[in-house]
């Protein structure tokens, strides 16, 4: 008989780099473990891609298909040519959605980081009502605060082009410090799933600048306490000890009212959660393994 770590060691191995069309637009995903296991959604945050899952996706692979798109204007999925329309959370929700019909599943799990967190629970609410199962939210709430807020347009809308890649490194190393423990071969991973040469031969980070625009043209797209309050279904949500993004009012709100998440604070980082550890890594599992 196997035992668990040559089980998870199998599982990993199981993983296909594949694309999807989906309502017009290609879609990259990372496509980990059976394909007849029990199917688990993976979406990243603003301006990272699918590939930051690579730690927990592996991890985790050994019970569920893990599924880990790029968002459209993200990673190798296609860049939208109306920003202003097909960045934002109801668009991204209607992506998800086709996405999974095209993969031929009816129920799942979703963990979601930042964004992936928030159009989990629009999804949650609105198209994909009753087919989440259950829902890891990531750092994030029903409603954002401002300065947080400015701060990630800030280096999301003007991402810098560095002439060598280790610089580009020492980039995503500062900005996303808040992200917690990270060894140097993760950091080095995260930057070198999230880069691209320009034209002129510089480096930057791998993602659609346009995607900004989401703040402009839908403002109140992460005001989302009343669907939030619709939610039927089973949420545990992560917050980072120092987040600026989901405030303690906030997580403890979400506890208190509409589908009364379970909420569990990690220490050591801020937003978001790298989930990236085995301690991080045991309480989504533990979360996605409490079956009613």
């Amino acid at each position: 008989m196997l035992d668990t770590a040559a089980l998870r060691q199998r599982a990993s191995e199981l993983v296909r780099s594949r694309y999807a069309v989906c309502r017009g637009h290609e879609v990259h995903f990372m496509d980990w473990g059976r394909p007849d296991a029990p199917p688990l959604f993976m979406w990243h945050g603003l301006a990272r891609c699918g590939r930051d899952f690579d730690p927990i996706a592996s991890a985790l692979s050994h019970k569920w298909r893990v599924i880990c798109p790029d968002q459209i204007g993200r990673g190798l999925s296609q860049w939208s040519g109306a920003p202003e329309q097909d960045y934002c959370l109801e668009s991204y929700a209607a992506i998800a959605a086709a996405l999974a019909d095209s993969l031929g599943l009816e129920q799942f799990d979703w963990v979601g980081t930042s964004m992936g967190g928030a159009l989990g629970m629009v999804a949650a609410a609105t198209n994909l009502r009753g087919r989440l199962r259950r829902l890891v939210v990531n750092d994030i709430g029903p409603s954002l605060p401002r300065p947080a807020v400015d701060r990630i347009r800030a280096y999301a809308g003007s991402p810098p082009a560095f002439e060598r890649f280790t610089d580009f490194e020492g980039w995503i190393r500062l900005v996303y410090e808040p992200f917690g423990t990270h060894s140097d071969a993760q950091w080095r991973h995260l930057a070198e799933t999230t880069c691209r040469r320009l034209p002129d031969g510089r480096v930057s980070a791998h993602y659609d600048p346009r995607i900004v625009a989401q703040f402009e043209a839908h403002p109140e797209d992460y005001e989302r306490w009343g669907l939030y309050d619709t939610l039927a279904l089973p949420l545990l949500v992560l917050r980072g000890a120092s987040s600026d993004l989901l405030l303690p009012d906030v997580a403890s709100e979400m506890g208190r009212r509409g589908p009364r998440a379970q909420v569990v604070e990690i220490p050591g980082c801020g937003h978001a959660p790298g989930l990236n550890t085995p301690e991080q890594i045991g309480i989504v599992e533990a979360f996605l393994d409490a079956r009613p």
